[in-house]
C-alpha cells in the first residue's frame, strides 16, 4: 500500500472520531461510513467503564477527541516530513500494549502503519475494544488494511520486531524474551512539575488537569511536585478544588480511603483536602489519589537532578523553568510528534 492512502485512512478516521465529544456525539453527513458505525460507536463509549473501571465515558471522550485533533492531514504532514520511507520493506511489527489509559497504545499502531509495516497487536485485557473498533473502521475505509492488522489473542509469535510496554517488572521479562529482535522495551514513568510561586491560579488549575486527568494513572499524569523551600500550598489546593467532583467515583474514593489510611497509620505528615492528599517524599511514583512533593534550593539543582534521572520521568512541567516542560494542562494531549520515553518510534521503525 502506499503511505497516501494508509494516511488518507487515519486522517477519514480523524474525521468520524471528530463527532463523539462531552458536549454530545453529532453526526455528520459527510463522514464515511457513518450509518454502519456511529452508533456502535456510541455504544461502545457507553459500555466502556463495565469493560474496565477506570474507562468513564468523561476520559474515553477526552482521549478520543485528543485523537481526533491530532488526525489531521497537516499533522500527519508535519510528522512525517522528517522521514523518507521510500525504501521500507514491510516488516511484521508486534505490539504488547498497556491498558491503563484509554487508547494508550493508539500511537504505536499509527507508527507502524503509517511507516509501511504490518501490525500485530496483543491488547491489555484492560483496554480490548476500542482499538479493535478503530480498527475496523479503518478497514472499511481501506479495505487493503485488513491483511497487514491482526490482533493476537494468544503467545505473540511470528513477529520480526516488537515495542512492549509495561511495568517495570514486565520490562525484564520482555528483554529476556524479545532479546533477539530488534526492539522497543518501555517500562514505568512519571511526570513531574517544578512549582516557583508565581504560578497563576489558572496555572495552578491547569496543573489539576494534569494530575487528575485518566484519575492519575496515565505515565504523563503528574504524580511528583517540586516547589521552592517555604512554598505555601494554599493557593495550590484553592486551584485543585475545581476538581472536587474526582471523590464521586467509587474506584478513585477507595483508592483514597486506602492510601490515606496506610499515610496515616505509618504516621506520616500529609496535607489533604478530602480527596486529594500531599507528602513529602522523594519518590516520583506516587499512589492514586495522592502526590508527593519535595522542596528545593534553586533551580540548577533541580535541573541537574531531572536530568541524572532521566530515564524515569516521561514529561515535566513547568512555567518555562525547566527546559523543553510541558506547559500546564496539556500533558495528556501530547503532539503526534511527542514520542513515550523520547524514543523516536518512526526512527525506530524506518530502520527495520
Amino acid at each position: 500500500m502506499l503511505q497516501s492512502e494508509i494516511k488518507s485512512s487515519f486522517v477519514e478516521l480523524g474525521n468520524f472520531l471528530r463527532q463523539f465529544s462531552e458536549e454530545g456525539n453529532v453526526k455528520s453527513a459527510s463522514v464515511l461510513q457513518n450509518d454502519l458505525f456511529f452508533d456502535h460507536f456510541v455504544n461502545l463509549i457507553e459500555l466502556s467503564q463495565s469493560h474496565n473501571g477506570w474507562f468513564t465515558p468523561e476520559h474515553v471522550l477526552f482521549s478520543i477527541q485528543s485523537w481526533a485533533k491530532a488526525l489531521t492531514e497537516d499533522n500527519l504532514n508535519h510528522w512525517l516530513s522528517s522521514y523518507d520511507f521510500s525504501k521500507i520493506e514491510p516488516k511484521k511489527v508486534g505490539l504488547v500494549l498497556a491498558g491503563n489509559i484509554p487508547l494508550v497504545g493508539f500511537h504505536d499502531f499509527l507508527s507502524v502503519l503509517i511507516s509501511g509495516h504490518d501490525v500485530l497487536v496483543k491488547t491489555s485485557s484492560n483496554d480490548q475494544h476500542l482499538l479493535k473498533f478503530l480498527a475496523k473502521y479503518l478497514i472499511s475505509i481501506q479495505p487493503e488494511l485488513n491483511s497487514k492488522i491482526t490482533f493476537v489473542e494468544g503467545k505473540l509469535e511470528g513477529f520480526d520486531a516488537v515495542i512492549a510496554t509495561g511495568s517495570n517488572n514486565t520490562a525484564r521479562y520482555f528483554e529476556y524474551y524479545f532479546k533477539d529482535k530488534p526492539s522497543i522495551i518501555r517500562k514505568n514513568r512519571n511526570s513531574v512539575a517544578v512549582l516557583d510561586g508565581t504560578e497563576t491560579f489558572e496555572d495552578l488549575v491547569g496543573l489539576g488537569e494534569d494530575i487528575f486527568r485518566y484519575f492519575g494513572l496515565g505515565c504523563r499524569n503528574v504524580s511528583k511536585l517540586f516547589v521552592p523551600k517555604g512554598y505555601n500550598f494554599e493557593n495550590f489546593f484553592k486551584a485543585m478544588y475545581e476538581y472536587r467532583d474526582v471523590i464521586k467515583y467509587e474506584k478513585y474514593a477507595n483508592n483514597y480511603d486506602y492510601n490515606k489510611a496506610v499515610f496515616l497509620m505509618s504516621n506520616f505528615q500529609l496535607l489533604d483536602n478530602e480527596f486529594l492528599t500531599i507528602k513529602e517524599d522523594t519518590s516520583y511514583a506516587s499512589p492514586i489519589s495522592s502526590v508527593f512533593y519535595e522542596f528545593y534550593e534553586n533551580l540548577e539543582e533541580i535541573t541537574n537532578r531531572l536530568n541524572a534521572d532521566a530515564e524515569q520521568i516521561q514529561c515535566v512541567v513547568s512555567k518555562n523553568l525547566i527546559p523543553n516542560s510541558v506547559t500546564f494542562g496539556q500533558t495528556q494531549q501530547p503532539r503526534l510528534w511527542d514520542y513515550a520515553d523520547n524514543v523516536d518510534t518512526l526512527a525506530f521503525l524506518n530502520n527495520l
